[in-house]
């Protein structure tokens, strides 16, 4: 049996791959190792480990590596546990295949261990481009530690042969968390309420906002902005919360001071898939800058106001309106999202981030590789590119 090791960090990539680890789980000619880490072993960040284990998978190992800490340093000397964390995981239970997801610095720290064990890499994300975010350069360091390339785009597995990946190590394969919305079952407004404890006699604005690392300076004047401009558009507002970013614990004291003084705001710290995309299905309108806003949100023809930096690079689809970081933007492009016609003209939107079988591609590469030296051996492919520099 092939055992394939997934690494899961945080709620939002544990939905993300959820499909891909049903699939791992029900072949039986594969093995599912599932290393545990990053936020879901946070009690403040909702100890989201439990949602894993009410979903029936076990748990291989738990790595402890965040600092109760969201300066750089703090959040440099976690990469450093968490390497630690890891070589000592994989030096336990060692897969043939550990496969990581996109960006985080959490993932990096496993993509970074697994390279002394001479274990395979297999990444999902590479290519892609999110200029507000240190997980810029993290996504293609991660590229090039990768043995094999699970991209979302044509134009992403561009960019990843580009850095010198062969192509014959690059599946197009789109975004896993489509995977399960065709066959999810959405909850209604009611059951959502009571599962939740939210109230939602009207549809809300569910609104996301992460740090921008690369800005994490101004975090507090860009939620501040952000907060007023929710605050003039007089509508409900259901937060989830942000990453474990530089300045995170900045920008969610700003978040929960704000719902503790209002009865239309309130703020989850982990919904699950079935909860979160039902949440999008009867929301107004998506605010601040998560990637789910371009990834997900198009398959529910939902308006989505993207503030500020963060996603800049990023593919979108029409239901993004793109503002900046004041609230007049911001309040304006919270109108026009909720502006009938404006909905009305997103029927028949296609999403650009593939058609919901991702996690089959992904799964029968990792099933049918050869694990050998032509996998583990990665030559430089050069591009075909005349006098780059131009002429001495």
């Amino acid at each position: 049996m092939r055992t394939i090791g997934v690494v899961t960090t945080s709620r939002s990539d544990y939905s993300y791959s959820l499909p891909i680890f049903r699939k791992i789980q029900a072949d039986p000619e594969l093995g599912l190792r599932l290393f545990v880490s990053g936020s879901h072993l946070s009690p403040e960040f909702g100890l989201t480990v439990r949602d894993i284990e009410v979903d029936g998978f076990e748990i291989a190992e738990r790595v402890e590596m965040l600092l109760s800490s969201d300066t750089p340093e703090g959040l440099a000397k976690s990469m450093g546990l968490g390497l630690i964390g890891f070589a000592q995981a994989l030096a336990r239970s060692r897969p043939d295949i550990l496969l990581v997801l996109g960006d985080r610095f959490e993932m990096a720290a496993a993509a970074l261990a697994a390279l002394p064990f001479k274990i395979p890499v297999g990444h999902i994300g590479g290519g892609d481009i999110t200029l507000g975010a240190i997980d810029e350069a993290l996504r293609h360091s991660m590229t090039k530690l990768a043995h094999l390339h699970f991209v979302l785009t044509q134009d992403c597995g561009r960019r990843v042969v580009q850095l010198g990946e062969a192509p014959w190590r690059v599946t197009i394969c789109g975004a896993p968390s489509l995977d399960g919305l065709a066959t999810i079952r959405l909850l209604g407004p009611q059951d959502l309420a009571a599962s939740f404890g939210l109230h939602l006699d009207e549809p809300p604005l569910v609104v996301t906002f992460h740090p921008v690392t690369l800005q994490f300076e101004r975090a507090e004047r860009q939620i501040g902005q952000l907060l007023a401009a929710l605050e003039e558009s007089g509508r409900p507002v259901v937060f989830t919360r942000s990453n474990q970013d530089t300045a995170g614990r900045a920008v969610a004291g700003l978040i929960e001071d704000y719902v503790k003084g209002r009865d239309s705001a309130q703020l989850v710290d982990s919904l699950g898939s079935q909860g979160y995309f039902s949440l999008l299905a009867l929301a107004a309108a998506m605010v601040g800058n998560s990637s789910s806003g371009l990834i997900e949100a198009p398959q529910f023809k939902l308006p989505v106001v993207n503030v500020g930096f963060r996603q800049a690079g990023r593919l979108r689809a029409a239901n993004v309106i793109d503002v900046g970081e004041d609230k007049a933007e911001i309040l304006a492009g919270i109108r026009r999202a909720l502006d009938p016609s404006f909905r009305e003209g997103l029927a028949g939107l296609k999403n650009p981030y593939g058609d919901g079988r991702a996690a089959e591609r992904i799964v029968r590469r990792l099933k049918s590789v050869a694990l050998d030296d032509t996998l583990m051996v990665k030559t430089f492919h050069d591009l075909d590119l005349a006098n780059p520099f131009g002429a001495d």
